[in-house]
């Protein structure tokens, strides 16, 4: 049984993959036939799109009462682009930073979190004893009043930053963009919707049992292995981006994405099933957190990533998945 589950792994993580590319594909092309400018697409459509497969895991294990594997998966995915993604694209080539994201996105994403961390965890925070508590027990929880606040906030983003990108559109580069025929268009958003829906209750059954064979909680499983394949979108992307030099657009991709997670899919996730939060969550809540900032700094000073710094990201990733393995 283990070896099948970990084929339907693999095969939910392809169609994730592919279903989140070919919905991406064929949702621009349509944003283009109505001639939507190509900012927008990105900060909407593409970004959408490349959190799909994290939205479609998370609200797949809401529906079936895997609150740990929603929660876990939205933290590690956060974890992997921040560390592994930008690390990766800066060990490549130095990345720079826009001011916009400096100013902007990256302060939204770091109080985001904070209010994360606090909502789900204010009961530990108000001075309920860590060391009375196993990993595994519940501390707090994200409820449906939090996850409607997330979308709430996700909504006025979201317009925000449309508005924004309407009052300062960015010319050039859409007429050399391919556009593909109505009819593909269509087909290709239902059959990417399909196989992200299929794909992430594969990924979710396939992971749970998996958790049971081996032993591993499925805050763990959720936290890597989920996360990973989730991530895979973001670090296809900014790694492609980073080797054909487009390196402005890593960093963008990566916020964007984590805000993504942490409004619409968290918010989702939460709204539609209360999430029970324990004790390995929460701590894990809090070490992104201490990352989200360590990433700030890092692209503030400077206002790029450089390989040293890609490197030293890369081995804190590796050092938090080895800390949440051995806890």
């Amino acid at each position: 049984m283990l070896i099948i589950d970990i084929i339907l792994l693999i095969v939910g993580f392809v169609a994730l993959i592919k279903g989140a590319d070919w919905f991406v594909d064929g949702s621009a092309s349509i944003a283009r036939i109505l001639k939507v400018p190509g900012v927008i697409v990105g900060l909407t459509i593409v970004a959408m799109g490349t959190s799909a497969p994290e939205l479609a895991v998370s609200t797949s294990a809401a529906l079936s009462g895997s609150n740990e594997i929603a929660l876990s998966n939205v933290i590690g995915s956060n974890m992997f682009n921040l560390l592994m993604v930008l690390g990766v694209c800066a060990i490549i080539c130095k990345v720079p930073v826009e001011d916009a994201i400096l100013k902007r996105d990256f302060p939204v994403n770091i109080l985001v979190t904070v209010f994360v961390l606090i909502s789900v965890g204010h009961q530990t925070l108000a001075g309920k004893l860590w060391q009375s508590a196993a990993m595994s027990d519940e501390v707090g929880s994200a409820s449906r009043l939090a996850g409607i606040l997330l979308l709430v906030i996700f909504a006025c983003y979201v317009t925000f930053l449309v508005v924004d990108a309407i009052k300062h559109p960015v010319n050039g580069g859409e007429e050399d963009e391919k556009i593909l025929p109505v009819w593909k268009c269509i087909l290709l958003i239902l059959v990417g919707i399909v196989l992200i829906v299929g794909g992430g209750q594969a990924v979710v059954n396939s992971a749970k049992e998996i958790a049971r064979i081996a032993g591993m909680s499925e805050t763990l499983i959720g936290l890597t292995i989920v996360a990973l394949g989730t991530s895979l979108p973001e670090l296809v992307t900014s790694v492609v981006a980073a080797k054909k030099g487009e390196t402005g657009m890593a960093v963008g991709n990566v916020v964007g994405s984590n805000l993504f997670n942490l409004m619409l899919i968290l918010g989702v996730s939460s709204a539609i099933h209360p999430i029970g939060v324990n004790l390995a969550s929460v701590c894990d809540l809090a070490i992104l957190l201490v990352i989200t900032v360590i990433a700030y700094l890092f692209c503030f000073v400077g206002k790029s990533v450089k390989r040293v710094e890609g490197i030293f990201m890369v081995l804190m990733y590796v050092a938090a998945m080895v800390f949440a393995a051995l806890r």
